[in-house]
């Protein structure tokens, strides 16, 4: 199987001649991912010029890949190919910018792809602004040939902090529970693919029920619950071996634990002679502290990115609500007062907000709010179930399941998997081979920061 985090993808600015400085047509370019009101940049991706069929078949994915990485983020309205005037082999030198500004483009990408003589993969792209006739930024990227698709993904992830002024997040993975077999009898495995769902792999036979998987921030792990014997047990999978690691039999245990910023603890929910608490586990020594203690139902903890403060849900003020506490359980207060019930908050990457679901009058939303409690935003509402709110590492989007009927007579159930951004106004759903749930998605690479 291909790992495709561990194949090195090796970074030359040197070589691309890189002009960090803004030009006059992008100075006005702001594009705000909280708002819903801008217009998406229009950008053309040539074709990636190439010296042989085989490059030039790479060359072709690749833009094809940046392409829709870009279109699917919302921002970025790239220009059908068939409507190119240049071709990809006339731009080697510089574009002709007169050609490309009939197009009305704001934006042009062109590269080159090139097989070496020792068989590694260079890839070298530049982005220039039209308007000014000036290089924005550049790279050229070294890989193996079968790494193609991360290489373009890497590429997008540039344009768009470029333009955007945030760090992109296509090369990332998505890990879920992938769901098959009828409802009484139900199959459930732990499975893998890249943020656009290529590259899609099981990571578990199905022999034993899993849930709640989750990523560690060093990308190489995954936490997720499963049931030996009708037993729930909690375990740790290395994602690049396939060796899975026992953390322990937790009777009690009620979602899959999540791991500290640092890595070196996890928090979960346990129910200890019937009452369910927030506890943190040492994954170094596995000795357990108990941070809550409350007649109520504890659960649902995340961390703060600085992991000063755990947020969680609590029905203590007699329904679901959501809470914040300090790291060391101090300090617990209600931050949730709208109406409508509250569960599984998830702290963003960027610490700025809560993502959570909601149910109110039948209706099913995907919300964030501040971890103040303030500026509540309802971003996804639906009749049918949703839940498992999950962000982007440049916390910009999120991913969610959601339920829905199979047919209009409301037979069958389909479990899929969902991102929205910021906005509200660009959500998508991501391919996969059956139904998904429970999705988690990986932090940025560490080969590319």
């Amino acid at each position: 199987m291909m790992r495709r985090l561990n194949l090195p993808v090796t970074v030359a600015l040197a070589m691309l001649a890189v002009v960090a400085v803004a030009s006059s047509a992008f100075a006005d370019v702001v594009i705000d991912i909280t708002r819903g009101n801008f217009k998406p940049v229009p950008i053309a991706i040539s074709d990636f010029d190439a010296d042989n069929p085989q490059a030039t078949k790479v060359g072709q994915d690749v833009a094809r890949v940046i392409r829709a990485d870009l279109e699917r983020s919302g921002l970025f309205a790239p220009i059908d190919p068939k409507a190119h005037i240049q071709t990809p082999a006339a731009m080697r030198v510089q574009p002709r910018f007169s050609d490309w500004r009939v197009l009305n483009v704001d934006a042009l990408v062109n590269g080159r792809i090139e097989i070496q003589s020792d068989g590694r993969l260079r890839g070298e792209f530049r982005l220039w602004d039209v308007a000014a006739e000036q290089q924005m930024t550049g790279l050229a990227l070294f890989t193996t040939p079968d790494n193609w698709r991360r290489l373009a993904h890497l590429i997008a992830d540039a344009i768009y902090k470029r333009v955007t002024g945030e760090d992109g997040y296509f090369d990332t993975r998505i890990v879920y529970v992938a769901e098959s077999g009828p409802p009484d009898r139900r199959i459930k495995r732990l499975a893998i693919m890249d943020q656009d769902g290529a590259n899609h792999r099981f990571l578990t036979d199905g022999r034993f029920l899993v849930l709640t998987p989750r990523f560690s921030p060093s990308q190489q792990e995954i936490t997720y619950l499963s049931y030996y014997n009708n037993k729930p047990r909690v375990y740790l999978f290395n994602i690049d071996t396939g060796q899975q690691e026992l953390v322990g039999d937790f009777p009690g245990m009620t979602f899959a634990p999540r791991f500290s910023p640092d890595g070196n603890r996890v928090i979960m929910s346990m129910a200890v002679n019937g009452n369910s608490d927030v506890y943190m586990m040492d994954l170094r020594t596995r000795a357990k502290t108990q941070l809550t203690s409350d007649p109520a139902i504890d659960t649902s903890p995340s961390f703060s990115p600085d992991g000063k403060q755990i947020a969680f849900n609590s029905d203590r003020g007699g329904t679901k609500q959501l809470y914040v506490m300090n790291a060391d359980g101090s300090n617990q207060h209600r931050i949730s007062f709208n109406q409508g019930r509250y569960a599984t908050p998830v702290w963003s990457p960027r610490g700025d907000l809560i993502a959570f679901t909601k149910e109110h009058q039948g209706q099913f939303s995907i919300g964030v709010m501040r971890p103040d409690g303030s500026g509540e935003r309802i971003l996804s509402s639906s009749n049918n179930v949703q839940e498992a709110p999950t962000w982007a590492p440049n916390g910009r989007v999120l991913m969610f399941y959601r339920e829905s009927p199979w047919n209009a007579q409301g037979k069958g159930q389909r479990v899929r998997l969902f991102s929205i951004d910021l906005t509200g106004y660009n959500e998508r759903e991501i391919p996969t081979p059956i139904d998904a749930s429970d999705p988690a998605w990986s932090p940025l690479s560490a080969l590319v920061r």
